[in-house]
């Protein structure tokens, strides 16, 4: 650390609720930074350059049995529940390319209409005036739905499937991150089971019967692998996309104003939301295979790297006045679905689905507005994803 580098909180603290100003100093001082946490230490990646580079760096590699000393390496195995973003090539390439057969932009695009019904009917819910928590009754439950829709996960269990992403990705003791895991993967090969008995239309069902070419085709493990990914991804960020993006537009009333006169600005500012407050505040992490330097800082072998998304996506070099909120900014290149091969899957529906939540929120409740100070949303503590608690706002 320079010995006039300021210290700031990180992943603690007043940090959680407006982590902008530490990643502030961070990329003024420490663009790369060594943060003690209770799991073990991390390191955190702050600026725009480093980070899109550190994404397409062999040398950080998603294997956690780098972290471990070489002699332990060869014995240990591999994560219990293989998941996508948890690979690296070939293994990455191969899931990817079984995957992405069933998960195509076309089919993402067929489910608007589908989106924009479930919108309505959860404003149709919501009543004609008071304070609501719009997390709880409609950033939530949307996502929650459609990804239940596409995957052929029933609607009921969405609470208890809920609960266990949230201890999964929250800040959770590591036991009980464990558990969740373990009670999700349970839950989901039962259900991929019954699909196989009984196939349907839904996504899970057409994963398990995908194959390629030359035969291949996802393993049991794989399979829940897949479904877990697909199902906590699928409603995590796209809820924090729509709580944090209705609490921007009304922290602005600019910014809204503009919004409601010219609604055709509403593609570029989801961009703006995805980039001013990313859902995901830092990828999910990776492993120094060996030592690497970035920014002046030499990163050892086997550290875990956090890449600092959020940070990224407000680097004064990449995006001039990058503080400021803007909808008729090009926000274009900003890194919240991530870069490279791991590039997000989703990214086409949640745009989809972050248009029409907001768009219909927006047209329908024109007197919408914030029931607290901004200064006062509470924010989730988690490394991993940037979204309110709860989101107070006086309907009507």
């Amino acid at each position: 650390m320079p010995a006039d580098a300021p210290e700031v909180e990180v992943f603690t603290g007043a940090f959680w609720n407006d982590p902008y100003h530490a990643y502030a100093v961070l990329r003024a001082t420490q663009p790369v930074r060594e943060v003690r946490l209770p799991d073990g230490p991390l390191w955190l990646v702050s600026r725009y350059d480093d980070v899109k580079a550190a994404f397409s760096d062999p040398r950080l590699s998603k294997d956690w049995r780098h972290a471990l000393p070489p002699e332990q390496r060869v014995d240990a195995p591999s994560t219990p529940i293989p998941m996508i973003i948890m690979m690296d090539p070939p293994d990455h390439t191969r899931l990817r390319k079984l995957v992405s057969r069933s998960f195509t932009p076309r089919r993402m695009a067929a489910l608007r209409s589908r989106v924009e019904q479930i919108a309505e009917g959860l404003l149709d819910a919501l009543p004609a005036e008071g304070v609501v928590d719009l997390i709880a009754e409609y950033a939530f439950p949307l996502p929650v739905q459609v990804i239940c829709e596409l995957l052929g996960v029933p609607a009921a269990d969405r609470d208890e499937f809920g609960h266990w992403s949230s201890v999964m990705i929250d800040e959770s003791p590591a036991e009980e991150k464990m558990a969740a895991s373990e009670s999700m993967a349970r839950y989901l090969g039962a259900l991929i089971e019954r699909k196989r008995a009984e196939p349907d239309h839904a996504l899970l069902a057409a994963l398990a019967q995908v194959s390629d070419e030359d035969g291949d085709r996802l393993s049991p493990a794989e399979l829940v692998g897949m479904a877990m990914l697909l199902l906590i991804a699928g409603h995590e960020t796209t809820t924090n996309l729509i709580g944090n993006g209705v609490a921007a537009l009304l922290a602005h009333p600019d910014q809204l104003v503009l919004l409601r006169e010219r609604p055709a600005l509403l593609p570029g500012a989801i961009e703006e939301i995805l980039r001013w407050d990313s859902p995901v505040a830092t990828a999910p992490v990776r492993f120094a295979a060996e030592d690497i330097e970035i920014a002046g800082t030499t990163i050892p072998a086997g550290a875990t790297v956090a890449l600092g998304v959020a940070a990224a996506n407000r680097d004064e070099r990449r995006f001039p006045d990058a503080e400021r909120f803007d909808i008729t900014r090009d926000a274009g290149g900003h890194l919240a679905f991530g870069h490279g091969v791991h590039f997000c899957l989703g990214s086409h529906l949640a745009r989809i689905e972050g248009e029409a939540a907001i768009g219909a929120l927006l047209a329908r409740r024109p007197g919408l507005r914030l029931a607290v100070d901004p200064a006062d949303l509470e924010y989730r503590h988690s490394t991993v994803v940037r979204g309110l608690r709860f989101a107070p706002v006086r309907v009507g």
